[in-house]
């Protein structure tokens, strides 16, 4: 899939740096001390998630059916259950048992000796992996089959971003059902050219709500290393005004007008995820002394303010190298250690471009808070709770998880999105805000009943 609409994925050849895996998978099933169930009011009998591919149980770079099942959403419907006041069913757009890889996805596998990731190519046989693909190709990526049922009530789609939800923020551009595989195969044919998100989402009728929007309009950007391709209209950070216009018609729509109880989260700082802090300069430098390369200096390509490149420059420890700069050197020899051979500058998210994303992401978040607050709902602080992972780890029953690419067991093998572990973990923080805030005592999620990165 293109960059269109996700993250770049990791493929293989990161034993270079080293894994450092240690036992990612299922913790012992513990008992989780909960409270007596209550809804203290809230209706969940009709639970709707809207978001993007965080919501929509998107781990391991790709959509599949054990992801879905897992999504944070889905956890919630389960213990929204538990009071008594939950949905009877929580529809997720699963796609058929024959395909339920979905796009397909990354997994560890022992190359040359070594476990490494490895991305799904009709090289490999595509691992083996029963893929929804159906040989057509969209701008955003392989169409995917199509989705049959009635509307789910997972709502999240991956790659989607508040820019994107609303057409007539979009300058005219061909229609979001005719661009991005994850949200074309949810419509008719005719609602393909027709129908954005917003009018998409007002077709539920939800009791309870949630929305966790606004990560790809920086990520995007982001993970492409600030660099803004010009095929792609959704790479850029998307400025205040139309965020604005586009959250505000969101939370309008989904709540009905406010008459409808929800929750939202704002945006993470997405610097923070194991993609940008997986692969380092001193590491990149080690390694090809390690091969014996006599260096000590790695270039990047630099940009100047119009995004053109110029002069090759030494990067330092504050340059964020994506975690697909790894393959990328080791499928060019030599690449980074000369000023005539730099790492191109999509592979590295420097100072100023990683201070563009964090100033933009406060102002987005700014806007998110307001609009909760005008809607009356509460807003997860998914910002400092994921910089709280990433920095100090997040403990369940004893069990630490962390944001350490593959061994932390909270992030999968794209260094962006969760592992179901993370997903369940996520979906506490989303319990106890609800909690929180209306009175309610959800019971929370046991974060050790599910797993980590799987090992071959």
């Amino acid at each position: 899939m293109t960059t269109l609409f996700s993250a770049k994925t990791a493929r293989p050849a990161l034993a270079l740096l080293g894994l450092g895996l240690g036992m990612a998978g299922c913790q012992p099933n513990l008992d989780a001390a909960n409270p007596s169930p209550s809804a203290n009011g809230l209706d969940f009998t009709s639970y709707v998630a809207v978001g993007n591919s965080l919501t929509s149980g998107y781990t391991d770079g790709g959509l599949f059916n054990e992801g879905q099942a897992t999504s944070y959403p889905a956890l919630l419907a389960q213990q929204f259950a538990k009071t008594g006041k939950g949905p009877a069913s929580f529809v997720q757009p699963a796609f058929s048992s024959a395909k339920k890889d979905g796009s397909g996805y990354i997994k560890l596998q022992v190359v040359n000796g070594t476990l490494a990731p490895v991305q799904p190519t009709a090289a490999n046989n595509y691992l083996g992996e029963q893929l929804a693909v159906t040989g057509v190709s969209l701008p955003g990526g392989p169409q995917l089959e199509a989705y049959s049922g009635n509307q789910p009530d997972n709502l999240g789609v991956p790659g989607i971003s508040v820019l994107s939800s609303v057409s007539s923020l979009t300058g005219g551009l061909a229609p979001y059902g005719a661009i991005n595989p994850f949200y074309e195969r949810l419509l008719t044919t005719a609602e393909k050219t027709t129908k954005d998100y917003v009018t998409y989402i007002g077709q539920k009728t939800p009791t309870f709500f949630t929305c966790w929007m606004g990560n790809n309009d920086v990520l995007a950007y982001a993970t492409a290393g600030g660099v803004v391709a010009a095929t792609n209209p959704f790479g850029g950070l998307t400025d205040t005004t139309r965020f604005g216009i586009g959250y505000r018609a969101i939370l309008q729509t989904i709540s009905k007008g406010g008459t409808v109880k929800g929750a939202v989260a704002n945006i993470p700082n997405v610097t923070s995820v194991p993609y940008f802090n997986t692969v380092t300069v001193a590491a990149v430098v080690a390694a090809y002394q390690a091969a014996g390369a006599p260096i000590t200096t790695i270039y990047v390509q630099a940009l100047n303010a119009a995004g053109t490149a110029t002069a090759a420059r030494a990067a330092t420890s504050a340059d964020l190298l994506t975690l697909t700069a790894q393959p990328y050197i080791a499928t060019h020899p030599g690449v980074g250690t000369t000023p005539t051979n730099a790492l191109p500058s999509d592979y590295v998210l420097d100072p100023v471009e990683a201070a563009n994303v964090t100033a933009r992401t406060t102002q987005l978040n700014a806007i998110i808070a307001k609009t909760a607050l005008r809607f009356k709902v509460p807003v997860v602080d998914a910002n400092a709770f994921l910089t709280r992972l990433a920095t100090s780890g997040i403990a369940t029953n004893g069990v630490n998880n962390t944001a350490t690419f593959a061994s932390g067991n909270s992030f999968g093998l794209d260094g962006v999105h969760p592992t179901p572990r993370g997903y369940a973990i996520i979906a506490n923080e989303w319990i106890r805000v609800i909690n929180s805030y209306y009175g309610s005592t959800v019971p929370q999620v046991d974060p050790n009943l599910y797993r980590g990165v799987l090992l071959p």
